[in-house]
């Protein structure tokens, strides 16, 4: 590839991971935060498949250092390698580069330790955490797991975002952010143990910001006793 990865980079490749480069073909902002970027994979998908919530590993310059990002693909097209990515922009090297991206950029890209094992049994009823960071990885699972009623509790503002939801199976909780992320735990914690409870084959998913999603999995595995194969759960950025 182009530019080194540091030592990040050849820890992946010891690990076997496999290295792309992904050309954009167009953008669009979703909302004045929220901006979508349409990419050609390089030959990735013919290389990799595709499975839920997939998601790979951007790698940006920030002042002549690596600096890497995970974001999960939208609508891959494998016959066509294509597919898109979300950016809930902020401040920072990514959020600056899907800004300014433009037809004919180019990034590039790791895939490794990225998979999915649907739960077994099947869920009952589908429990998610998620926030604006984690919306694509969010509508790839409930594409996947499409026949159970899934509630979700989503940290921040919803309006003009791109919900893949259907309301007569899925409801969505907004929860403001407040206290670094409390509000949301008090409230999941709150609600949670009842809904659980009333569900055979319950499936918790969580993926917010490091520290919200270390607290909610300790609490759903130690307090609420749900084993690990029916809880997933990644921290998707830091605050």
């Amino acid at each position: 590839m182009g530019q080194g990865h540091g030592w990040e980079g050849a820890v992946l490749k010891l690990l076997r991971a496999k290295d792309f480069a992904f050309t954009v073909t167009g953008a669009e902002d979703v909302t004045e935060h929220y901006r979508r970027v349409h990419l050609a994979d390089g030959g990735m998908l013919a290389a990799t498949g595709v499975h839920p919530t997939m998601w790979v590993r951007l790698w940006f310059d920030n002042g002549g250092k690596p600096h890497q990002r995970a974001y999960t693909l939208v609508d891959p097209d494998p016959a066509a390698g294509t597919f898109s990515l979300e950016f809930a922009l902020h401040e920072g090297v990514a959020s600056d580069w899907a800004r300014a991206a433009k037809p004919g950029d180019t990034v590039e890209a790791t895939v490794h330790g990225t998979g999915f094992t649907n739960p077994e049994p099947a869920p009952s009823h589908v429990f998610a955490v998620a926030d604006a960071a984690s919306l694509p990885a969010l509508n790839s699972l409930l594409g996947a797991l499409d026949t159970a009623p899934v509630t979700v509790w989503f940290e921040g503002g919803r309006e003009g975002l791109p919900f893949r939801t259907e309301p007569s199976r899925h409801e969505v909780r907004t929860v403001p952010r407040h206290e670094a992320g409390a509000r949301l735990v008090a409230e999941v914690k709150e609600a949670l143990p009842a809904l659980v409870g009333a569900t055979p084959d319950p499936y918790v998913w969580i993926a917010c910001d490091t520290a919200t999603t270390r607290a909610l999995t300790s609490y759903v595995r130690k307090e609420l006793g749900l084993p690990k194969q029916r809880v997933n759960a990644l921290g998707y950025w830091r605050p």
